[in-house]
């Protein structure tokens, strides 16, 4: 494991239990003290249709990228799978037709690859979105509040910001921030407009290294927290970026982890995508598009491997 990564996950432990900006009053939600839907509560009907609308070649990009037993994760997550022939074992077929068949057993966590990160993923010292307790919601056979599997579709408006052509680098570094000042003005060069219930998704080309996967794991470029909170502020349901953690590390503020996260899930209600393969939503400059995510809903899980669609 990079020293790097081991560093962040120490961090990460020594935040546990440790108070971060208890002073401030982030919950009760503003969507209603008994929500656990958070930002999709944004989205309607209506938004749906127009998002639709957004289509006009018929074009799907499948955003997910392919999971296996060598994709680069955040440790000690792992992903193996079994491939099992029940009851044919030493040859035997079914029927007189002689039919036989595979079945899968996958071992894995849900946080690998292209995944969804669920509202009861990240907290404040063991307090979760809208002031959900970890007591109160955390068993270890499956949370009873904020699980994916609680969770409508996903399906509204996709917007990709370029970061790359912001800053004029591919892939962007480890290390590099964007926040609210990059945005407004890489929407305003791609002339499009973040709005209430969009999907948000930055494209940094970090994904391009991950077959080295040290020097992949060891940083990336990312969303800093001005620029999570000005997401927020535009009442976004998702963001998601081509980086297994979407926010920049290491991080602007070393005593802080993963300040994003937080900002994001616990204190807003909004949905993290991470490892979102939009290199090729960029080389097509499809800045706006339908986006539809229907989730496993696995009972009672935090996170799921995700593969949305971007339609265009």
């Amino acid at each position: 494991m990079p020293k790097c990564c081991l560093s962040m996950l120490l961090a990460a432990l020594l935040a546990v239990g440790a108070p971060f900006a208890a002073a401030e009053d982030w919950h009760p939600s503003k969507h209603g003290a008994g929500d656990t839907l958070g930002a999709i509560n944004h989205l309607s009907a209506e938004q749906v249709l127009a998002a639709a609308r957004l289509v006009t070649t018929g074009k799907a990009y499948p955003l997910g990228v392919v999971t296996g037993r060598d994709t680069p994760a955040y440790p000690p997550r792992e992903y193996a799978i079994t491939i099992i022939q029940p009851g044919q074992d030493n040859g035997p077929t079914m029927g007189a037709n002689l039919a036989t068949g595979n079945d899968d057993l996958l071992y894995t966590w849900m946080g690998i690859g292209s995944q969804l990160d669920g509202l009861g993923h990240i907290g404040v010292n063991h307090v979760y979105y809208n002031g959900h307790k970890a007591q109160d919601i955390v068993t270890a056979t499956g949370l009873k509040a904020l699980s994916i599997d609680k969770l409508p579709p996903i399906v509204g408006r996709g917007v990709l910001l370029d970061m790359t052509r912001h800053f004029g680098e591919h892939p962007l570094p480890a290390g590099k921030a964007f926040n609210s000042a990059d945005i407004m003005a890489q929407a305003k060069a791609q002339g499009v407009a973040i709005g209430k219930g969009d999907i948000v998704l930055f494209h940094t080309g970090w994904l391009s290294v991950a077959d080295d996967a040290e020097r992949f794991m060891a940083g990336e470029p990312g969303l800093g927290l001005n620029g999570a909170q000005h997401l927020a502020n535009l009442d976004v349901v998702a963001v998601g970026a081509d980086s297994w953690a979407v926010e920049v590390l290491p991080g602007e503020d070393a005593a802080l982890a993963f300040p994003v996260h937080v900002e994001l899930l616990a204190k807003n209600g909004i949905y993290i995508l991470e490892n979102m393969n939009t290199a090729e939503l960029a080389a097509d400059e499809a800045w706006e598009f339908l986006f539809v995510l229907g989730q496993p809903r696995f009972e009672g899980a935090v996170q799921a491997v995700i593969n949305p669609v971007a339609i265009r």
